[in-house]
């Protein structure tokens, strides 16, 4: 396993070490489960934004918990790995809760960076940036989500049956 992968009190560690040095700091968070051009995107435009990013995953027990007993399609080790050989990720952290915030107040990143398509949808994380001066950034973004792309290949699945028949 890469060494960008860290626990997450080796993480506040090395952001310690990173703050100390004078880097700023962005963090993206999210499930990353079947990776597509949409991820990679919204990574390399949050890359750009600070000195060191921080890409957290939903570990595979959160991920159940958001999108159901199906998912994750990738387990959180392979996802893991896969985020952390990007060009631009620094590190990558697991987190349990289904809600990043935890995670947000512990590592206080200078930004948040989330891809551009949850533009319009309810979320907590802009005000609890701001709480301590970070900022929230819509990022990246692409013609696709993994939910879409699953039903996709469900249906075309579906078709090559009947096909079949």
């Amino acid at each position: 396993m890469s060494e960008k992968i860290l626990d997450r009190a080796t993480l506040l560690a090395r952001v310690a070490e990173a703050r100390a040095s004078g880097k700023r700091v962005a963090l993206t968070n999210g499930v990353f489960d079947l990776l597509h051009v949409g991820h990679v995107r919204s990574i390399r435009a949050a890359a750009r934004l600070a000195d060191v990013l921080i890409v957290a995953l939903n570990a595979d027990a959160s991920v159940r918990q958001l999108k159901g007993p199906g998912r994750p399609i990738v387990s959180e080790r392979h996802r893991a790995e896969v985020i952390a050989a990007l060009e631009g990720v620094t590190w990558v952290t697991l987190f349990d809760e289904v809600d990043v915030a935890p995670l947000l107040r512990a590592v206080r990143p200078d930004i948040h960076a989330k891809g551009a398509d949850y533009r319009g949808q309810p979320m907590r994380e802009p005000s609890c940036v701001e709480d301590w001066g970070g900022r929230f950034v819509l990022v990246g973004g692409g013609p696709d989500s993994t939910t879409a792309m699953i039903a996709r290949a469900a249906a075309s699945l579906a078709q090559d049956v009947n096909d079949a028949r």
